[in-house]
C-alpha cells in the first residue's frame, strides 16, 4: 500500500531567521508561512527571509499576501541579490 504522506507525524524545526520553503507542498505554504512568523515573533526574531523560490510566482504572491495581512509586518520586499533576489522575500515585523 503507497504512503500518500496524510498520515505523517509533525517534524518539528529549527526557527531562525530564514525559513526555505522548496520542502513544503504549495497546499502547505500558507499553514508553514502563518506558523513560522508566530515562532519567530515569539523567539523575538524581527528581520527574516521567507525561500519560495522564482518560478512562475505563485508561492511569491501566497507569501506576499499572508504578510501584507499580518499586523506584525511592518515591511517586506525582494530579498537582495546575494540573498535570493525576487526568488526570497525579506520581512521586518515590529
Amino acid at each position: 500500500m503507497a504512503d500518500d504522506g496524510d498520515d505523517l507525524e509533525p517534524v518539528e524545526l529549527a526557527i531562525d531567521d530564514v525559513l526555505d520553503l522548496h520542502s513544503f507542498q504549495p497546499r502547505e505554504v500558507p499553514d508553514v508561512v502563518r506558523d513560522y512568523l508566530d515562532a519567530a515573533y515569539a523567539k523575538g526574531l524581527r528581520d527574516l527571509r521567507i525561500i519560495h523560490g522564482r518560478g512562475a510566482g505563485v508561492q511569491r504572491r501566497t507569501v506576499r499576501a499572508i504578510l501584507a495581512r499580518d499586523p506584525r509586518v511592518v515591511a517586506c520586499g525582494d530579498a537582495p541579490l546575494g540573498a535570493g533576489g525576487w526568488g526570497a522575500t525579506w520581512v521586518k515585523l515590529r
